[in-house]
């Protein structure tokens, strides 16, 4: 995949938007927009984007989750099953 060719000037998204829009939602490939010479946004298909949100959430969770193994804030599984069977058993 060669980025180079989803470069575009703001001048091509004006005159060709129908075109571009095509291109993203066929492709999956953002086009990165710029005027006079610098990136100023993207243009991508719309599940593309929630799909590069929820793995950014999912990072997220991630790293949360390695900050509270660092900082002994975790369970083993053992324990964690005994808390559920110990709360759920005595209802």
């Amino acid at each position: 995949m060669k980025i180079a060719s989803d470069i575009k000037p703001l001048s091509i998204l004006k005159a060709r938007a129908a075109d571009m829009l095509r291109q993203v939602n066929e492709t999956h490939r953002p086009i990165i927009i710029t005027q006079n010479g610098e990136p100023k946004a993207v243009l991508q298909d719309p599940e593309s984007f929630e799909n590069m949100r929820n793995a950014i959430g999912l990072l997220k969770l991630l790293s949360m989750a390695e900050q509270d193994v660092r900082n002994g804030e975790s369970k083993q599984q053992e324990q964690v099953f005994a808390d559920l069977e110990q709360r759920y058993d005595a209802d």
